[in-house]
């Protein structure tokens, strides 16, 4: 029978364990340590050497080694700055799709996936041989803050050595197992999470067999890999010192740094000071040079404390999620190797006011608990309710470029929701979706996750679609997103991947958080004008509505001064001037509102909205979402014009259905303008939220920065301007039919 196991894909180290019974054993490779460096040597051809072994052939070969691979795991090449790609201790290189890529020789590039499959499936030979039984299946742990694609390439790694992925979980959440299995640990814990290439903090709520995920936060770019860079800088600025020659042109000489500041940096941990000693380490026209450096533990401290100090502002961000106190903390759990460093050990105690809980073993600890959520999955251990968070807010972007959020950073996971949304312009037929990842409230401030788009939308007057978005985040933490013509049943999806990575780069998530905080004015200010724009527009289509309805009977002074004031609203909204929206608003409202009150042009506009539409504006228009007139955001993020509504039931519209259109010709298809949510209503009132058609001119609105059309006849020449166009906010067009 084949059986299952658990693995930690470490940065620097790797650990795999399976259940004996109920007992957890963690699996020696051939060297007899728990520990298997993250390191494969491509010697030649087929032949792969992982491990320790791979480990000593880094001085001697290292354009052939391969180690910290985990570090570029599904990120762009774009994405990895120079900075990154000087300290990896590889050739990082652009791959044929963008991804980056590791370069052996000029015929030899690799993928991270590759690399990672080779250790894996190593992992996987040790684990047999220990057992005695073939190993089919795993769960494997990535970091709290790895995005869609870093888990989607951690689990095609896992594939490719031959292993199926039972389940993706996070490796605080995985410690965190390890800490409650087999006791009573009832109580609220944070799992400081500090290893070779990333640093997580999770706080945790333990009630017997469920483990809720309440908060995480974390640095994907900081961990031991970077307390070793710099001290490599540090000794490679003496060697300049003290020898006038650049050590780091040399790649030998610089794997030979490399290892001595790892190896003073675990000495450290012991001793209160250490000997970096470097014979032979460069030469010039004097011949060889040696090199030694005497270090003390406080140096070594003083040195790394700007590192050190990247630690507590997650910390504090997790409490501040999770609505807890450090008083409120039954224990605080360290993982990692990093963690045995005495000065993070002084700042964690300083910091949660206790000594932490040393009950688990920081090296094995988050294979452990992968190990024992693959016996539960398999039936061979109770049950065990695992309850995960979503570490980024993820949504839409909905008209105007405002940023709709349908799952909540820290949500527990696996998650869903639903949300019904509806067109932009009369007639149309395709809507874009386009999908974000972040904490401000203006879409083109935050990360892109994809785009797709609804086809085939029967036309009918904007605002009259009814589109149901779906997120979805299972277990593994991989996000599926479709979007539902609730008339038609017409859908479609896709599984997000292959976009530019979120929170993988230095410092990221911290930065996204601090960034969204300080912008929360400009965002609200962005979201307000939105809404008074959308209020503005409004007045425009009525006033469009009565020219064209009107045309017979309106005298000409009012005409002029329609259009004219139409002509001044849009330049107010360019300039976001608000106060002389308002005026002319009311100018307009007084003229238009005098002939709504007309019973002939009354049955004009009742006709136009039932459907006897321009011919032009029979085009198949395309758009993404918007959020309609009778619906309203969360806290307040709607126009101040719309109505709320809070029964919970469905949307039931009134309008009268639009007649059948007589068999002409397709028009060329539109630029694509953006969404807008559908919220529940029971009934709707047709009088308030009537909204006249859009008049000849405006069937076919190039979109503005906002997705907003402008009417043709009134648009000015910086309507048009390449300037304001913003490719993040207007989707692409569509094309051509």
């Amino acid at each position: 029978m084949a059986r299952t196991i658990g693995i930690d894909l470490g940065t620097t180290n790797s650990v795999v364990s399976f259940i004996d019974g109920s007992r957890v054993e963690i699996v020696p490779n051939p060297e007899g340590s728990p520990l298997t460096p993250s390191v494969v040597y491509y010697k030649s051809g087929e032949d792969i050497i992982v491990g320790e072994v791979a480990k000593r052939q880094i001085v001697a070969s290292p354009d052939r080694v391969v180690r910290s691979v985990k570090r570029i795991m599904g990120k762009r090449f774009e994405d990895v700055s120079e900075d990154e790609r000087e300290e990896l201790p590889y050739r990082v290189t652009e791959l044929e799709d963008g991804m980056a890529g590791v370069l052996i020789d000029e015929d030899v590039r690799l993928r991270p996936e590759e690399v990672s499959a080779d250790i894996l499936d190593k992992l996987r030979a040790y684990a047999e041989d220990f057992i005695g039984d073939e190993v089919a299946e795993a769960v494997i742990t990535v970091p709290a803050h790895f995005n869609d694609q870093q888990r989607t390439s951690t689990k095609a790694a896992a594939e490719m050595a031959g292993l199926d992925v039972q389940r993706i979980i996070n490796e605080p959440t995985a410690a965190a197992l390890a800490y409650g299995f087999g006791g009573d640990h009832s109580g609220c814990i944070a799992v400081f999470d500090f290893g070779g290439g990333t640093f997580d903090v999770s706080i945790l709520e333990i009630h017997g067999d469920v483990f809720e995920v309440l908060a995480t936060n974390g640095d994907n770019q900081l961990g031991g890999d970077d307390i070793d860079q710099r001290l490599i800088r540090e000794v490679c600025d003496r060697i300049v010192t003290d020898t006038g020659i650049d050590a780091t042109a040399d790649r030998t000489a610089m794997q030979r740094i490399r290892e001595a500041a790892e190896k003073a940096k675990c000495e450290l941990s012991n001793l209160n000071s250490t000997t970096i000693s470097l014979p032979f380490i460069v030469a010039d026209e004097r011949g060889p040079q040696h090199f030694e450096l005497e270090i003390s533990r406080a140096e070594f401290d003083a040195m790394m404390e700007p590192l050190f100090e990247r630690l507590l502002t997650p910390c504090r961000r997790a409490l501040e999620d999770a609505s807890k106190t450090i008083d409120q903390l039954r224990d605080v759990v360290l993982v990692g190797g990093s963690t045995r460093i005495p000065r993070v050990q002084e700042l964690v105690t300083e910091f949660f006011g206790r000594e932490p809980n040393r009950s688990v073993n920081p090296d094995e600890a988050v294979s452990a608990g992968a190990a024992i959520q693959s016996a539960v999955i398999t039936g061979s251990l109770r049950e065990v309710l695992l309850l995960d968070v979503a570490p980024l807010t993820l949504g839409i972007e909905l008209a105007g470029g405002v940023f709709k959020s349908l799952i909540d950073r820290n949500s527990t996971v696996p998650c869903e929701a639903r949300r019904r949304f509806t067109t932009v312009v009369d007639n149309q037929t395709t809507v874009l979706v386009h999908v974000l990842q972040g904490e401000r409230k203006k879409a083109s401030e935050n990360h892109t996750l994809a785009r797709f788009r609804l086809t085939g939308i029967p036309p009918a007057p904007k605002e009259l679609a009814e589109i149901e978005v779906h997120f979805q985040i299972d277990a593994n933490g991989i996000l599926a997103v479709s979007a539902l013509d609730l008339t038609t049943g017409l859908h479609t999806g896709v599984v997000v991947e292959n976009y530019g990575e979120i929170g993988s780069r230095r410092g990221e998530i911290e930065s996204l958080l601090e960034s969204a905080e300080s912008a929360l004015d400009e965002d609200d200010a962005f979201v307000r004008f939105s809404a008074r724009r959308a209020k503005a527009e409004r007045m425009q289509a009525r006033a469009n509505a009565v020219i064209d309805a009107a045309a017979d009977i309106i005298e000409e002074e009012h005409l002029k001064s329609l259009k004219e004031n139409m002509l001044r609203l849009d330049l107010a909204m360019e300039a976001m001037d608000e106060g002389r929206m308002s005026l002319i608003e009311d100018e307009l409202e007084a003229i238009v509102l005098d002939y709504e009150q007309n019973a002939g042009i009354q049955r004009a506009l009742s006709a136009a909205l039932g459907g006897e539409l321009d011919p032009v504006a029979r085009s198949n228009k395309s758009g993404t979402l918007r959020m309609p007139t009778d619906t309203h955001f969360d806290n307040e993020d709607l126009p101040a014009n719309v109505r709320s509504h809070t029964d919970g039931s469905r949307v039931v519209r009134k309008p009268k259905p639009p007649a059948p259109p007589p068999a002409r010709p397709p028009a060329t298809p539109t630029s694509t303008p953006p969404a807008v949510e559908d919220s529940s209503v029971e009934s709707y009132d047709e009088a308030a939220d009537w909204m006249p058609p859009e008049p000849d001119g405006m069937a076919e609105p190039d979109p503005t920065p906002s997705g907003i059309a402008v009417p043709k006849r009134f648009r000015t020449e910086s309507d048009t301007s390449a300037d304001d166009f913003d490719p993040t906010a207007i989707p692409p067009p569509p094309p051509s039919s």
